[in-house]
């Protein structure tokens, strides 16, 4: 199978992108149902009230979703479309929908029918998803609702093209299977306490939203090596592998020019992105060989979440068309970078003013510094929900890598907005305008200096006007962590509020008030400020010493979602109901095992019918020349029969810890608590992995290449 695949991968012929008559501007939303197509195909009442359902969120009476349904029936029907999905986000991580034709029978022909029921709401089954106990398997009802805030869309592929809503998912007592339900209710709680504390600046505000950019990374293999590799296929990543001579010590791949095949599909990828309303801005090669990036521009959070799990989906079909497959995996190769998601996150007024630009002088800018140091507080209380919210098996894998944040959850500032902080508390101004900070280089026009500088090592980073939460894996959905984000935030600015309009009631003027609890709240958030480098282990050392929680894996990490701080964030403001959170635990715990079983089942089996076999057949192969040598009354060389012994040794060493590895997780399986049974996982079957893979990849490092079956990293990551 190997050699099969690289005969392939080598003599596959790049496959030319292909070319757009159309102008950006006309392609681009060209299959969104989007406010110029409801200008078209909706009444003026009927497109009204879809504008202030998304704006104002405003609910929709049935008589005008049929309304709207019958202007989307028309619209995408004319566009090509034959079937209409409701299209959500369960608890697997991926999205989910079911197609149901335009077309009934009627009288002996083929009607086309959508009313507003097939729109608003529909039963999609979905009995086998995850719920977390919330209802039982043979219970099947479970319900899809239209979310009219992100624009319905039409996906094409070679089989036809089909209308998808955007919808929440629940069950039939109404509790969120999903993840867009509680974002939802996130973004909601977040306006509110947001438009509140602005208040106390500028009257005229009247909401605020969250803005998102997600950085997607990820990695490019040849479908016919990917194919040859049964870890990749099960798992997403290499359970074995010896490093490549060359990896990425050079570092030359990153930035480097796009290989001419990869350059196909990312301009393949972009024109249908294009046509969704994705707004790809940015393509460029990563750091390690075979990785690269694609970024948009910024959204409102729910429709840049949508995007980015419609991206990803478009991202695998695209991939198909050039032989590629993409490899979402946090870590798909050891020894080099692993793939995160980086979340820039802002929040934005309905006048136009992003509260958390610092302006030319940060030190003046009241309102910035109280959504500024309120986040940072919001972060410093709820660390550990937000460790939870990235946690995964295959983040584990990554976090503290020399390509991501570590597991211990602090904030970069940068020295400026630090010495602004030192300044604000203590009421001397030390800060120079930001404006005239100047870089010069002779015939080089003037770079302006940014107020912070970037920190690759932070997990939550201030990078000029945002915040870049940059620990999330590059397969998560980032509702979760934007969901754990805006209600932290929001329940930290209701408490900001809630003291400022106690101290104001007592007589103190606003300004007064504002500044004193701001004090309070940063000299209580100091200890998750950290400038330096969050992989030293002096950090780690300094770290324990401020409180601050390094928990490295997912079964610890789960716990937070049941702590006090989640009540207080999610339950007490209405995002999760209690069960709801158990349920999620629940799930989340479950699918850490599931990942971990799956991987040793993989491992047990790439040990014992692709590694093994090889090894012995050259052990043996070893063994009978020395046997004729001797036969012939020669003698051996030394060389050759130390290689025997070390050949003996990796097999019967990688034999023994598979036969343990297998022991262990039959005694996991047995245990019916879902916390102790993922605790088992992680301490008696995953840290067996490692040594386990020691072995095999010493046996690939001294095995005839000839005889090896496994596509190897040095053909994975430069056959291109």
């Amino acid at each position: 199978m190997r050699f099969q695949a690289l005969t392939t991968a080598q003599q596959r012929v790049s496959v030319p992108a292909r070319s757009s008559n159309v102008p950006i501007d006309k392609l681009f939303a060209s299959n969104v149902f989007d406010e110029h197509s409801m200008k078209e195909y909706l009444s003026k009442e009927a497109y009204k009230a879809v504008i202030a359902a998304n704006r104002e969120g405003r609910a929709l009476s049935r008589e005008m979703a049929a309304h709207i349904a019958s202007g989307m029936k028309r619209w995408s029907i004319s566009q090509g479309a034959t079937h209409y999905t409701h299209w959500f986000q369960p608890l697997t991580g991926a999205t989910a929908e079911k197609h149901d034709s335009f077309y009934e029978p009627e009288d002996g022909r083929a009607i086309e029918k959508f009313s507003a029921d097939s729109l608003v709401q529909q039963e999609p089954d979905a009995s086998s998803l995850p719920s977390g106990g919330l209802r039982n398997t043979f219970e099947a009802r479970g319900y899809t609702a239209w979310d009219p805030s992100s624009p319905a869309f039409i996906y094409e592929n070679t089989a036809g093209k089909t209308l998808c809503i955007p919808t929440v998912f629940v069950s039939y007592n109404g509790e969120a299977l999903d993840y867009k339900a509680p974002l939802l209710k996130s973004l909601s709680f977040l306006d509110k306490e947001s438009t509140a504390v602005c208040k106390f600046f500028n009257s005229r505000v009247t909401s605020v939203r969250a803005s998102l950019g997600i950085e997607q990374e990820y990695f490019l293999v040849d479908e016919a090596l990917f194919s040859a590799r049964p870890d990749l296929v099960l798992c997403g990543r290499t359970l074995v592998g010896h490093a490549p001579a060359k990896g990425q010590q050079m570092e030359d791949h990153y930035f480097g020019s796009i290989p001419d095949r990869v350059f196909n599909y990312m301009y393949d990828l972009e024109l249908e992105a294009l046509k969704l309303g994705i707004p790809l801005k940015t393509r460029h090669n990563e750091v390690a060989p075979g990785q690269y990036e694609c970024a948009p521009l910024f959204e409102e959070v729910n429709l840049a979440v949508d995007h980015n799990q419609l991206l990803m989906d478009l991202m695998d079909e695209v991939a198909q068309k050039h032989g590629f497959k993409v490899l979402f995996h946090e870590k798909p190769f050891a020894g080099i970078n692993g793939s995160g998601k980086h979340n820039n996150w802002s929040l934005i007024t309905n006048t136009g003013v992003n509260l958390l630009s610092p302006g030319n002088n940060p030190n003046s800018n009241l309102q910035f510094l109280t959504f500024f140091i309120n986040t940072i507080k919001a972060l410093h209380d709820s660390a550990d929900i937000i460790r939870a919210s990235i946690a995964s098996a295959a983040n584990d894998h990554r976090l503290g890598a020399n390509e991501a944040p570590p597991a211990i959850i602090s904030a970069f500032i940068g020295s400026t907005l630090t010495q602004v902080l030192n300044d604000f508390e203590s009421g001397t101004s030390t800060v120079k305008n930001s404006k005239n900070r100047t870089i010069s280089i002779e015939k080089i026009p003037e770079i302006l200096v940014d107020n912070t500088d970037r920190n690759r090592t932070s997990p939550f980073a201030f990078t000029g006007n945002k915040f870049e939460l940059r620990a999330v894996g590059s397969s998560k959905n980032s509702a979760q962590p934007m969901t754990a984000l805006n209600s932290a935030v929001a329940s930290q600015l209701k408490a900001f509020r809630t003291a400022v309009e106690k101290e104001i009631k007592k007589g103190t003027d606003k300004k007064t008030a504002v500044i004193k609890e701001l004090k309070a709240v940063l000299k209580s958030a100091r200890p998750v400020l950290f400038e330096g480098n969050n992989y030293s282990d002096e950090w780690v050392k300094e770290a324990k010493k401020r409180g601050l929680s390094n928990i490295q894996n997912t079964p610890a990490s789960l716990d937070a979602y049941l702590s006090k701080q989640a009540n207080t964030i999610f339950v007490e403001q209405g995002i999760f109901t209690e069960p709801e959170l158990h349920a999620r635990v629940e799930i989340m715990q479950e699918e850490y095992v599931k990942k971990i079983q799956i991987e040793g089942r993989v491992l047990g089996e790439l040990t014992y019918t692709y590694i093994l076999p090889p090894a012995i057949e050259y052990l043996t192969r070893l063994a009978n020349n020395v046997k004729a040598l001797k036969e012939a009354g020669l003698k051996a060389g030394t060389a050759q029969l130390e290689l025997i012994g070390e050949l003996s040794e990796h097999i019967n060493e990688a034999k023994r810890l598979v036969d343990a590895m297998t022991d262990e997780r039959r005694k996991a399986n047995k245990l019916t608590d879902t916390r102790k049974r993922a605790v088992a996982y992680f301490e008696k079957v995953k840290e067996t992995f490692d040594e386990i893979r020691y072995h095999l990849d010493k046996l690939e490092r001294i095995t005839d290449d000839e005889l090896w079956k496994l596509p190897k990293y040095r053909e994975m990551l430069f056959i291109r």
